[in-house]
């Protein structure tokens, strides 16, 4: 069935009167009455008593009207929110974080977000950068906040949002923790707790070709992929860390945080969406974490 017949219908139907409907169509009144026609013969039942008169729905009439109100109410809804999703107001995303990011900017963002675009529903996921890099690759996540030293991630774009130094987390009583600043020297000898080699990307390498150049020689006391456990770990005295400054966030009993003098790479945190895939929505969140980040592009 042409739908095109069901606005000319219920013109008809409200008016009762072919003329007044045309008039409200901007049609001519003969083109009206040929579609009515048309539209009779498809459906196989008359929807119109005529005579020269009056204009009143039969049965079948009364009962297409009914259903074609609903088509034209459901087509206008359809419309709308097709607008609205282009516009980046609606819709459904999928973002993969992982949790420094959201300790830096993203929650920041996320309030934004929901204040901009209520009507999108975010799914969001903590995930490792390389099971986002995955995600991504399959189509599971519309974008990834993830951790960024400077690798590719295949099918996607890559913007960094976000740049910060390490600081040093110490237990309470160490001898270090009396400094305002710690020389990377320093550190020499020092149980260090490290993120796993294994880890993808991990920052680790870097780390220690520093550590090696200023001539302090690196003691992995212990291994733990989460800040949390490293943190953790500090309190009971098992080693020191480097961390994000944004890990300031958290204030861990027996544990102090101190800034580290130049040389480490900073932090990067980056925002991966798929290449080449208009999102309206996903475009507001990545202008919203570039500005919060506060990276020049």
């Amino acid at each position: 069935m042409d739908l095109r017949a069901c606005p000319c219908f219920v013109a008809v139907a409200e008016e009762l009167h072919f003329g007044r409907a045309a008039a409200r169509l901007g049609l001519a009144q003969p083109p009206l009455s040929q579609r009515i026609k048309a539209l009779e013969a498809e459906i196989g039942a008359r929807l119109f008593a005529r005579t020269s008169r009056s204009v009143a729905l039969t049965p079948a009439g009364e009962a297409f009207w009914r259903e074609a109100r609903l088509v034209l109410d459901g087509a206008a809804r359809a419309a709308e929110t097709a607008r609205r999703v282009a516009q980046g107001l609606a819709g459904r995303l999928t973002v993969g974080f992982v949790n420094p990011a959201m300790d830096a900017f993203l929650s920041v963002v996320l309030a934004d977000f929901r204040r901009q675009a209520p009507e999108v529903e975010l799914v969001l996921r903590e995930m490792s950068s390389r099971e986002q890099m995955a995600a991504l690759a399959t189509g599971r996540l519309e974008a990834g906040f993830l951790r960024h030293v400077g690798q590719d991630v295949p099918g996607a774009a890559v913007t960094v949002v976000s740049r910060e130094p390490y600081i040093l987390a110490l237990p309470a009583g160490h001898g270090l923790a009396g400094r305002r600043r710690v020389a990377l020297a320093d550190l020499d000898g020092q149980p260090l707790i490290f993120p796993p080699r294994a880890g993808a990307p991990s920052p680790r390498p870097a780390i220690e070709a520093v550590l090696d150049r200023v001539g302090a020689s690196v003691v992995v006391a212990q291994e733990a992929a989460s800040k949390f456990t490293m943190l953790s770990l500090v309190a009971a005295g098992v080693g020191l860390a480097f961390l994000p400054a944004s890990v300031r966030v958290w204030r861990r009993a027996g544990v102090v945080c101190r800034e580290l003098s130049p040389g480490l790479p900073p932090v990067e945190l980056a925002v991966a969406v798929p290449a080449g895939r208009e999102n309206a929505a996903v475009s507001r969140l990545v202008a919203l974490a570039v500005r919060a980040g506060g990276v020049s592009q």
